[in-house]
């Protein structure tokens, strides 16, 4: 079991493109972050809902993990913990190479199932100019790699604050690539 750390956590009752750090977020079981904007059973993305609102919310708590954080400020970008909008920023944690159907434990009883990766949309241009290419990368065979972190659902609730032990759970074989939800 591999084990990280979270760094910041999150939330924001308005759809606005960053969130607010907090000491600690309340997470409910098949719902998300308490008082977040994302929070629920049926998704709660704006260009989602206009297109079908009885979806599943697969995007209820996002993660993003610090090391894309420094990988753009060593490219001269200045963006902090909840910045581009997750609720929970991690240390440690490789998430984008995770399973679909992975569980991350955090903390004493917080257990979120990675669901897919978030696709960055052209609004991070407007956080910082360039910003989007920067998020978007090239894997070996010319695949187009989003760094934006995952989506989970919540499987267990509980509070997240910083400095919590994340543990990882891998789903029984075969493990499935992540995919944007």
């Amino acid at each position: 079991m591999d084990r990280g750390q979270v760094i910041a956590v999150a939330t924001d009752d308005k759809h606005r493109f960053s969130k607010r750090q907090m000491n600690e977020i309340h997470i409910l079981a098949g719902l998300g972050v308490e008082g977040d904007a994302h929070l629920g059973v049926t998704v709660k993305h704006r260009s989602r809902v206009r297109a079908d609102p009885s979806q599943p919310n697969l995007r209820q708590v996002h993660l993003i993990q610090a090391e894309l954080l420094d990988e753009l400020a060593d490219q001269g970008f200045k963006v902090g913990p909840a910045d581009l909008g997750e609720n929970i920023t991690t240390r440690g944690v490789d998430l984008l190479a995770l399973p679909r159907g992975t569980v991350l434990k955090l903390g004493a009883n917080v257990e979120l199932q990675v669901t897919g990766l978030r696709n960055p949309c052209s609004q991070i241009d407007n956080f910082q100019p360039g910003l989007l290419k920067a998020v978007l990368g090239r894997g070996p065979n010319g695949e187009l790699i989003r760094k934006t972190g995952v989506m989970t659902i919540v499987l267990k609730g509980g509070v997240v604050v910083p400095g919590d032990a994340i543990a990882i759970e891998f789903p029984v074989p075969p493990l499935l690539p992540l995919e944007v939800v």
